[in-house]
């Protein structure tokens, strides 16, 4: 039996449920996507360069280096 109203025993009438369904699918995309700024910035050729050094990807001397050829750029 259909009721006058066009609600279900949720309170929520198809049209309503499919903006909350929306709604919902939105914010997850907007949080999965990292459209939201979260303080991000971009990285200098100089800072890759220490963040190598300090993993131990790069010797000290090939730092010195790679350093120097960054500042005749």
């Amino acid at each position: 039996m259909m009721h006058g109203s066009g609600y279900n025993m949720f309170g929520f009438g198809f049209f309503e449920l499919i903006i909350l369904i929306g709604v919902i699918v939105l914010v997850i995309w907007v949080l999965k996507s990292g459209t939201i700024d979260k303080g991000k910035q971009t990285s200098t050729p100089l800072d890759i360069l220490k963040q190598r050094l300090a993993k131990g990807e790069i010797s000290e001397e090939e730092y010195e280096r790679l350093k120097n050829k960054l500042e005749e750029e």
